[in-house]
């Protein structure tokens, strides 16, 4: 169960309506609170799920006015010209079946389109959530080791495949240590780097695995956590984490100057 006094203040957190002040504590509390943390978690999901839901099956606004519009014109018309235009509508609707064919043709590919951009949207929100799940649990890595050349072996057998990890001396970074999660029911690396007081989690797949949902060299945000993506070698990377971007990005130069 959520704390008392946090726990009131996560939807307005969710919602982003908690002012800056009470948004910063509650970060810092959501780090070392497992129970806030969680709850947090259950009610982002919750929240995504309605969105998602409200937005695949409600008309747009444009559409309903036009709709109403068209109603109440039909409503004004005298029968007569009712009749007569609907006469006319047919004989005239054989003219337009190319024009409707060239708008078929569009709107399909608009749904494609959106398609794609809902999986992405849903592949960034499950990474923060994995990422989220790894800042909650008491024990967020299974190897912990800040030396290179102990967690990568750690791995081998753990995940088909193998990856390079970076140098860190002289950086800001500090590797934690590492452990398996699952992504589309496959299995892969999760590394853990601290940077000052934040934690990012590193996330790399194999590119198979994921059918092709997120695009290359991708850069997003959800839940005040920013993401980065990218391939290389069959191999799909992402990072995680309640960081500056430039952060983000020095990781990213970072692994992939290692890989």
């Amino acid at each position: 169960m959520a704390c008392e006094l946090w726990g009131a203040k996560l939807d307005a957190y969710l919602d982003g309506e908690l002012p800056v002040n009470d948004e910063r504590m509650l970060r810092e509390h959501l780090r070392t609170c497992a129970a806030c943390a969680a709850d947090a978690l259950d009610r982002q999901q919750t929240k995504r799920a309605i969105q998602a839901a409200g937005q695949r099956f409600a008309p747009g606004a444009a559409f309903r006015n036009r709709m109403e519009a068209q109603i109440r014109a039909n409503a004004a018309a005298p029968i007569s010209e009712r009749i007569r235009s609907s006469a006319t509508s047919v004989r005239l609707g054989w003219r337009w079946i190319p024009a409707f064919a060239a708008v078929a043709a569009v709107i399909v590919a608009a749904v494609l389109f959106a398609y794609n951009r809902d999986q992405d949207t849903q592949l960034t929100s499950e990474l923060v959530d994995l990422h989220v799940a790894t800042l909650a649990s008491s024990s967020p890595v299974d190897v912990v080791s800040t030396d290179r050349h102990t967690v990568k072996p750690w791995f081998a057998g753990r995940i088909p495949f193998t990856f390079n990890l970076p140098e860190l001396e002289g950086t800001p970074f500090v590797l934690v240590g590492g452990r398996v999660s699952y992504l589309h029911q496959s299995p892969g690396a999760e590394l853990i780097f601290k940077v000052r007081q934040h934690q990012i989690s590193a996330f790399i797949f194999q590119e198979r695995a994921l059918d092709g949902t997120a695009s290359n060299d991708a850069a997003s945000s959800g839940l005040s956590f920013g993401v980065r993506s990218w391939s290389h070698n069959g191999l799909r990377y992402f990072l995680v984490g309640d960081v500056a971007a430039e952060d983000l990005d020095k990781l990213t130069e970072l692994l992939k100057a290692a890989a």
